[in-house]
């Protein structure tokens, strides 16, 4: 079974099905129930480039659907990317069914934090951070969710961040002026605003504009007391900004706020902006994100050159694109002969050496 979600309709579906198939295995392939056209498309194409339609059906539906596939007893094993919610209910299908131990290829969601030292070039995390953070309208499992900044920048930065998001164009992507699209329907942008009307009411927001009608959320920062006070992703625009400082009483140093990213159990991405080699070894020795990208963005791995995936809530890995990633699609067989035994060959047990 390949479980593809829909906020890289393609990409992750192609991936799923082509590595499952390549290594041997006929495939069931379930797209997220938004996005059943690309996927529809995607099939018929592989099907006149040689895949036989009993190797690779499509499956199309909601998340029922995807139950009763993953509980049917021919299922011999499932690649999922979405949320962890889902992945921790197929684990448990898996796990209660009788008959072979099916394995599960899971790649889940992530609080994605980047750290921010004193010593950073303030423009450059700029825009790193608009570009991990708003891009896609902040609805790629690898986004932005959480910037903890070395309080004696903070004001400065943020001020800096508040600024380019300002600039960002809010619209229909297919106009290649847009910065941030829509985000996928309904039940998400109510999610989201609930998200923004309770941080509203606490009086944390500290950047926003105005979006257009329609299935558009417009870039939020809000601010947070501690890394720790994150605890679930928020799968959209919204960025939440932490304070950490070495010497103020009143904010956690930088390992008490390492400490609080960790004990969330995500590990998916991490950002590091330093110019202090010692730092960035100290972040990531002690962090166990999957991807840590250094003074960059935390969006767009290339396959094959940066596998993506993580660990704990964020998936089970192995990476996807990544040289192990076909092993998981596959069974081992050891073979071994005994070339001595009776029936064997005669010339070799005459032999006088």
């Amino acid at each position: 079974m390949c479980i593809s979600p829909w906020n890289f309709p393609l990409a992750i579906f192609v991936g799923q099905i082509a590595a499952a198939l390549v290594a041997g295995n006929p495939v069931v392939a379930k797209p997220a129930e938004q996005t059943p056209l690309v996927a529809f498309e995607t099939v018929r194409l592989m099907h006149e480039a040689g895949a036989h339609s009993a190797t690779l059906q499509l499956v199309l539906g909601a998340g029922d659907i995807g139950a009763a596939l993953v509980a049917h007893p021919a299922c011999a094993g499932v690649a999922f990317t979405g949320s962890t919610a889902v992945a921790r209910s197929i684990n448990r299908t898996l796990a209660n069914r009788d008959g072979a131990i099916s394995p599960l290829i899971a790649e889940t969601g992530g609080l994605n934090a980047m750290i921010v030292d004193a010593s950073a070039l303030q423009e450059q995390v700029t825009d790193d951070v608009i570009t991990s953070a708003f891009r896609s309208a902040g609805q790629r499992c690898s986004a932005l969710r959480l910037l903890c900044v070395q309080d004696d920048i903070a004001d400065d930065l943020l001020a800096m961040i508040a600024g380019a998001a300002a600039q960002l164009k809010i619209g229909d992507p297919r106009d290649p002026s847009t910065h941030v699209g829509p985000v996928i329907d309904e039940q998400a942008k109510a999610a989201l605003e609930n998200h923004i009307d309770a941080m509203r009411a606490q009086g944390r927001i500290f950047f926003t504009k105005d979006a257009p009608e329609g299935l558009y959320v417009a870039p939020h920062i809000v601010t947070i007391d501690r890394a720790g006070d994150m605890t679930q992703e928020i799968f959209g625009p919204v960025l939440h900004v932490a304070r950490w400082s070495p010497n103020a009483a009143d904010l956690p140093d930088l390992d008490a706020t390492l400490d609080s990213i960790a004990a969330n159990g995500y590990g998916l991405t991490l950002g590091v902006h330093s110019r202090i080699q010692e730092t960035i070894q100290k972040v990531r020795a002690r962090m166990s994100a999957g991807n840590v990208y250094v003074n960059r963005s935390m969006i767009g791995a290339v396959v094959g050159s940066q596998p993506f995936g993580g660990s704990g809530l964020s998936g089970t890995g192995p990476k996807a694109g990544g040289p192990d990633y076909l092993r998981r699609f596959s069974i081992e067989q050891t073979i071994s002969t005994n070339s001595a035994a009776a029936g064997g060959n005669a010339a070799l047990l005459a032999s006088g050496e």
